[in-house]
């Protein structure tokens, strides 16, 4: 008789049996800090104990979260400038090299919606802004942060996508066509960088109740539409994004690369 055995899984550096879940100690960047998901993925990393560099492009919601953290006993940095910059993103991983030596981990969540036209009407400007942050802008925060990781041999990354990454919508064909193509960059990172130890995933969120969204669903005719299209009749709350994000940059996904979780209430169920 052939006995099969399977190999015991080799966990990436840091990992801890006692607390698979856990984030405490690591350094996260993330960006979009702000408002919306990443300033609700920020607090629910520092109430897992993570040490935290926040990067939004506007100060004054940024030095109030901050300091809000802070006064909650998180070890806090924050950085103003867009993700469009590659010379921002470099100043923020040079911060998080000067204050912890490394980091550990990136929640890419800056992004943009600024138009709800027909394909035919948008201009070159408009496609452009859209795409400039949502894709390129996440891009460079993913290489930026992704060079010290290789060289480390660690590191975990995840990208903000949404729903109509992987469904469609009519009038947000530059959004959807950005958010798409952010899958694909996950999976390209994943499938490059995987033997060298850092792992890259997505969240896909439904419609959250933000700034960003809030045209939309307070609108007479789009929000009861919006609302009819989920499953579970409801929109999330920010805060319903982080346990996800927590999870993917713990230990206990070690294994997981280039996944994307669908968080939208079901409505990519049918």
């Amino acid at each position: 008789m052939t006995i099969v055995t399977t190999p015991t899984p080799t966990p990436e550096a840091g990992v801890s049996n006692d607390a698979p879940f856990s984030v405490e100690g690591k350094v996260i960047w993330v960006t979009g800090a702000s408002k919306g998901i990443g300033a609700a993925v920020a607090r629910g990393l520092a109430a897992g104990g993570a040490h935290l560099l926040l990067q939004a492009r506007s100060g004054e919601a940024l030095t109030a979260l901050g300091d809000e953290l802070r006064d909650n006993g998180t070890q806090v940095e924050t950085i103003t400038g867009s993700v469009t910059d590659p010379d921002a993103l470099e100043r923020s991983v040079e911060r998080a090299q000067a204050t912890w030596g490394r980091i550990d981990g990136v929640v890419a969540c800056a992004g943009v919606s600024p138009i709800f036209k027909r394909a035919e009407a948008i201009s070159v400007e408009e496609w452009r802004d859209v795409i400039d942050t949502n894709l390129t802008g996440t891009f460079l925060t993913a290489t930026a942060a992704g060079r010290g990781m290789l060289e480390r041999g660690s590191g975990s990354i995840v990208l903000v996508s949404s729903v109509h990454g992987t469904v469609g919508a009519p009038k947000l064909s530059a959004y959807s066509a950005s958010k798409g193509a952010v899958n694909l960059l996950a999976k390209s990172l994943a499938a490059e960088w995987g033997q060298r130890g850092v792992r890259v995933n997505v969240i896909a969120p439904g419609y959250v109740e933000t700034d960003m969204t809030s045209a939309l669903r307070e609108h007479d005719t789009h929000g009861p539409r919006l609302l009819a299209r989920v499953p579970m009749g409801r929109f999330a709350a920010p805060d319903e994004m982080s346990g996800a994000v927590r999870f993917l940059l713990s230990d206990a996904a070690s294994y997981m690369t280039g996944a994307v979780l669908e968080i939208d209430g079901g409505w990519t169920s049918q």
